[in-house]
């Protein structure tokens, strides 16, 4: 076999043999995917239905902000494992008694173990920055709630952190020149001490979603959504060489070097919060269908394939994503009330894209995507992709011809999103075939219509023309028959191009890489 296509197999073959990296969710458990859980919902439902919903979508991690008694015992003998929270509003009487403490740990965990499989409790939330006179209060109810657990003998079974903003991280990218605020080091430090000494992780929310929003202009939406990247793209932190993809990543490795410069390298990154508003005001215009369901699939897919940050690619954290409901009660911004993956009655807010990830989430395993054109994007520069991907782009333009069925809208944006479309489904998704300087983006939403299919589109044309049963249509080697014909035409195409366009498959090749 011709070299270029040997190396090809024998890639692809390492591909899939490749076993997934060492994980980190707490006291050494593999990476998982869980949700939070809200109750500010009007239209709520009852604690079985709940369970039943979470059993559906294969969910087996939750945090509960408060402590539900019947929530917690409608998950008993689920083997869906709980995170349980201790709100701000308790910690000063938890600090000061450790008598309290233990009145707590025996009411809101002992009481429910091992029914209810209990692994975490979250003492407070964002207490450095959003509640910052209570900060001295923190390690002491932390240490008051891990010595109830001890006199409990539960302390192997639940581990006891505090959740942080990200806030709490100065100078976050690049991420090696990260750093604490140096005014929370009176409590973060200790704290540090204490999760070496019992296992716990170091919690973190961590929101791309705002940090784009604080950043426009400078850190480019694909980077916020786990979309893949050209090259140009891609931040390079100038102190390490490290290449990073997506903001997420970037503000887990500045927790990791926060720490590092605190001479802490042992304590893993949990992410308890991340996740992107459905839907926000005028002055929220990111906050769409669209880029949530991009942002949380991307970041389900993210975390399951376990393949860690550019500075630890060994451990891969664990995240809770913000939120299962939409919190309707909550106060504006409307985006506030948008962040769930569900409505308080069940019916999902958007079916998320997660194929390949096995069952989980698994409402919807078309992972269907398509390339169109931005909103507002300038004619000029779309007159240009659109001629290049028609011509030395190789795309099939023939349905945005004249008299064809995707002619109409005549217009420069619709024409250029079918070929956008149709260039991004011919190479395969791969990053950087969405891009066209910048006037193209990826949606989950099917820009289809009336006989107008799009090339990524289930749809079925109710327009029948002849001989497209099997066809190139200069898009290269493609079949669309699933027989046994098709699949050799399949081989024979593959064979034609290892031997007879190298350049392909080293072009193939290096997408892998």
């Amino acid at each position: 076999m011709d070299g270029p296509c040997l190396f090809v197999l024998l890639l692809l073959t390492a591909t899939a043999l490749a076993d997934g990296a060492q994980t980190g969710g707490g006291k050494g458990e593999a990476a998982f995917v869980g949700v939070n859980i809200g109750t500010d919902v009007s239209d709520v439902l009852s604690p079985s239905d709940l369970v039943s919903l979470l059993q559906r979508q294969k969910i087996t991690q939750v945090r509960l902000y408060d402590v539900d008694k019947d929530i917690l015992k409608a998950l008993a003998r689920t083997s869906i494992q709980v995170m349980v929270g201790v709100p701000n509003n308790q910690l000063l009487a938890i600090a000061q008694s450790n008598a309290t403490a233990a009145a707590w740990v025996q009411r809101n965990v002992a009481a429910h173990l091992p029914d209810t499989d209990i692994i975490a409790i979250a003492v407070g939330d964002e207490v450095l920055t959003s509640l910052p006179s209570a900060a001295p209060l923190l390690l002491p109810a932390i240490k008051s709630i891990h010595s109830a657990l001890v006199s409990a003998a539960l302390d192997s079974k639940v581990y006891v952190s505090t959740p942080h903003s990200a806030d709490i991280i100065v100078d976050p990218f690049p991420p090696s020149q990260a750093f604490f605020n140096q005014s929370f080091n009176s409590v973060l430090l200790p704290l540090l001490q204490f999760l070496r000494q019992t296992g716990a992780p170091l919690m973190m929310n961590l929101y791309p979603y705002y940090v784009f929003m604080q950043n426009k202009g400078v850190v480019p939406i694909d980077n916020a959504l786990f979309r893949p990247l050209t090259p140009a793209k891609e931040e390079v932190d100038p102190n390490t060489l490290l290449h990073y993809l997506n903001v997420y990543d970037a503000m887990i490795d500045a927790a990791y070097f926060s720490m590092e410069n605190v001479n802490v390298t042992d304590v893993v990154v949990m992410v308890t919060e991340s996740g992107w508003p459905g839907k926000g005001d005028s002055e929220e215009p990111y906050a769409t269908i669209d880029n949530a369901d991009t942002y949380n699939s991307n970041l389900i897919k993210h975390v399951l394939d376990r393949s860690g940050t550019p500075k630890h690619p060994e451990i891969t954290s664990s995240v809770y994503i913000y939120e299962l409901f939409n919190e309707d009660l909550r106060p504006l911004p409307v985006s506030e009330m948008n962040w769930g993956l569900f409505y308080g009655n069940g019916t999902p807010v958007y079916l998320l894209h997660v194929s390949g990830t096995g069952v989980f989430m698994a409402n919807d395993t078309t992972n269907r995507t398509f390339c169109v054109a931005v909103e507002d994007a300038d004619k000029k520069m779309l007159q240009a992709a659109l001629d290049w991907a028609c011509g030395p782009g190789h795309t099939n333009c023939t349905e945005i011809q004249p008299g064809e069925v995707c002619y109409d809208p005549n217009n420069v944006k619709s024409h250029a999103s079918y070929a956008f479309d149709s260039y991004y489904q011919k190479e395969g998704k791969v990053g950087g075939s969405c891009d066209f300087n910048g006037v193209a983006t990826v949606t989950t939403t099917d820009p289809s219509h009336a006989s107008c299919i799009f090339p990524g589109s289930t749809k079925i044309s109710n327009v029948t023309r002849a001989g497209n049963g099997t066809s190139t249509n200069n898009q290269g080697c493609r079949t669309n028959r699933g027989d046994e014909q098709g699949f050799k035409i399949s081989i024979i195409c593959f064979i034609l191009t290892c031997f007879f366009w190298p350049w392909e498959v080293a072009r193939f090749a290096a997408r892998l890489s």
